[in-house]
């Protein structure tokens, strides 16, 4: 028997997708961003896979070099992009660069969704 589909909170739906909208932005958004040069994109993969293929113009700053704050702007939205949808890098990443005050979004879909739905890629 299946469980009885709750009605919820507007309200609260409201303010959910507020901050989502806030700190995450697609690949289409993310693009035109680019164009205007309004965003520093930062993409923490391994250094390994960065070198592989990126976002043109994204700086590489991996997990093990986070405290180092290398690349990241005070001056623009840092726009941080992992794997995948599933990835939790770049969000723990967001946490982290916050707390020191840079202004962070999160690419939803992060490279694969990039890459994947045919945008530019850099090598």
């Amino acid at each position: 028997m299946a469980a009885p589909v709750m009605i919820n909170d507007p309200a609260k739906a409201k303010e959910f997708f507020e901050a989502k909208m806030a700190f995450t932005t697609g690949p289409v958004e993310l693009e035109r961003m680019m164009k205007n040069k309004e965003v520093n994109i930062v993409d923490v993969r391994a250094a390994e896979d960065y070198a592989e293929g990126h976002i043109p113009g994204a700086v590489n700053l991996p997990k093990d070099q986070w405290r180092s704050l290398t690349g990241l702007r005070k001056d623009k939205i840092n726009v941080l992009y992992c794997y995948s949808q599933v990835c939790h890098l770049a969000a723990t990443a967001a946490v982290q660069f916050a707390e020191q005050g840079y202004p962070i979004m999160e690419l939803d879909g992060g490279w694969r969704w990039w890459k994947d739905d045919g945008f530019d890629v850099e090598k």
